[in-house]
């Protein structure tokens, strides 16, 4: 409906991102009979997702899970306290 272009379709695993300009920005949409616990979030990329996961857990930060893997490398995702969703992820499986 926004005419913007795919820029991954993971049918499968319930996962379609789309492009936002020419950065690394997307919109991913996520089907909710996979994912039924989803709500929006905004990822930012960091260097390593263990890393940084261990030093924010280390200050205070209460995480969803554990890091878990993802097509590209890493991800991990915690609530602030508002309720709202942020998460970290990695370009990791690129760097190998």
């Amino acid at each position: 409906m926004l005419g913007l272009p795919v820029k991954f379709d993971f049918e499968k695993a319930g996962l379609t991102a789309f492009k936002v300009g020419d950065q690394e920005a997307a919109i991913i949409l996520q089907d909710i009979t996979k994912h039924p616990d989803t709500k929006p979030a905004i990822l930012f990329v960091v260097d390593d997702v263990n890393a940084t996961y261990q030093e924010l857990k280390a200050k205070g930060v209460r995480f969803l899970s554990e890091p878990y893997e993802i097509y590209t490398g890493l991800a991990i995702q915690f609530e602030d306290p508002f309720g709202n969703r942020l998460g970290l992820t990695d370009y990791s499986k690129s760097k190998q």
